[in-house]
């Protein structure tokens, strides 16, 4: 059976605009979520709570984003992206602004957890990747996929200063308020992915299947497994890092402005890392530039805890760290598609990515949670060491080819 190409609406559209809205969005989106870390003191202050009552909240927000992202992928491909970031960005607005009203642990589960989680989810870039994969040609996916990716990162860079001066300039729960106007900027962007639902079609070696089939035949396949264990590790270094690193280094003595400005380094050297692994994945082993990744981040995080912390240090660690962030991202998300086709991208890609979220989750509870416990972060550091020595070699033996189950069979191509 052949697919052939179909003219579609992305067709008419530049799709330079598409990338530059699409990215847009996602600065915004993970922009906004990667300051919550910046609320930690106050919020928790505030209100008299241990810091595990807010990072459970923090935990739980990962954990609906990765549990609705699937849902939310498997929207997009049936409806397009456009639909789909609308009702995220209301939903995302509105969990930041009830947010601001929290004065119980119930309230800030619900907003900052539950309605930020799916917001995220669905304006994510995620989303925003399976709509530039049916866009742009395969030979520019991995690059496309790299941009994406780098302007979440500028996000960080962007918003993690500028959160902590809301927070300065105006107290934590107008802080709040103004970041939710951010996320509605996300309207006047939108507009051109709602044409780019299209775009380039699946090649005649894709196999024509149900969403349940391609969910069944993924997890079935050996290296679809391995990616997904994998990126469980990601999660739980990004989610953890996001969040406690600016009070480790607090306690740690460093000015509280670098403190927050060490989330911004980190998001503005992931301009660099984030685009360079999707230069690196169009053009070498997506597989082993993984694995060589996780073993950096290790190697990294072990550097960093045994010698004295420092502002230098602080600064170099940041910028080393930026460099592998979420450099993953674009290499995953090409091996999904070398693996899976683009057809069910976003769905399948979502559920590689609900397994990051899990990671994420136990990231930022176990962090909150020991550093209650024993007044330091050192044990889920080491923890999160450990983890990428085992990322590193769930990559190594995955199978960078068309899963046979995705395929089209030789005798039945055109």
């Amino acid at each position: 059976m052949t697919t052939t190409t179909s003219p579609s609406p992305a067709q008419t559209i530049n799709p330079m605009l598409v990338i530059v809205c699409g990215c847009l969005i996602a600065l915004i989106a993970f922009g906004a979520r990667s300051t919550m870390g910046l609320f930690t003191a106050p919020i928790t202050e505030a209100n008299g709570w241990g810091r595990e009552t807010f990072a459970l909240a923090m935990a739980l927000q990962n954990l609906i984003w990765g549990m609705a992202q699937p849902f939310a992928g498997a929207f997009a491909d049936k409806f397009g992206t456009f639909r789909v970031i609308i009702a995220g960005a209301i939903i995302y607005a509105t969990g930041l602004a009830l947010m601001s009203m929290a004065d119980s642990v119930f309230l800030l589960m619900l907003s900052g957890g539950l309605l930020m989680g799916l917001g995220i989810a669905m304006t994510s870039f995620s989303v925003i990747m399976a709509s530039f994969a049916r866009l742009v040609p395969p030979e520019k996916r991995s690059w496309s996929f790299g941009i994406a990716t780098a302007a979440s990162s500028m996000g960080q860079f962007v918003f993690a200063p500028l959160g902590q001066a809301f927070i300065s300039g105006f107290g934590w729960e107008m802080a709040l308020l103004l970041l939710a106007g951010s996320v509605l900027f996300m309207f006047a962007l939108v507009l051109p992915l709602r044409a780019a639902r299209g775009g380039v079609a699946r090649d005649e070696t894709e196999l024509e299947m149900s969403i349940s089939q391609a969910l069944t035949r993924a997890v079935s396949n050996a290296s679809f497994v391995l990616l997904t264990l994998g990126f469980f590790v990601c999660g739980f270094q990004v989610a953890f890092m996001t969040v406690h690193f600016p009070p480790l280094l607090v306690q740690e003595g460093i000015d509280p402005q670098l403190a927050a400005w060490s989330i911004g380094i980190v998001g503005l050297f992931n301009i660099v890392g984030a685009y360079s692994a999707g230069i690196v994945g169009g053009k070498y082993s997506k597989r082993y530039s993984l694995t060589i990744l996780y073993l950096a981040r290790s190697a990294a995080m072990t550097l960093f805890f045994v010698i004295p912390i420092t502002p230098l240090t602080t600064v170099v660690f940041s910028a080393c760290l930026g460099l592998l962030w979420l450099s993953t991202i674009p290499l995953t998300m090409g091996l999904v598609t070398v693996i899976c086709g683009t057809r069910y991208m976003a769905m399948l890609y979502g559920v590689v990515f609900l397994s990051h979220q899990v990671g994420s989750f136990l990231g930022v509870w176990l962090g909150g949670r020991l550093y209650d416990q024993t007044g330091t972060y050192d044990t889920v550091w080491w923890i999160g060491v450990a983890l990428g020595l085992f990322a590193a070699l769930m990559h190594w033996p995955i199978k960078e080819m068309r899963a046979p189950a995705f395929s089209v069979p030789d005798g039945a191509k055109a």
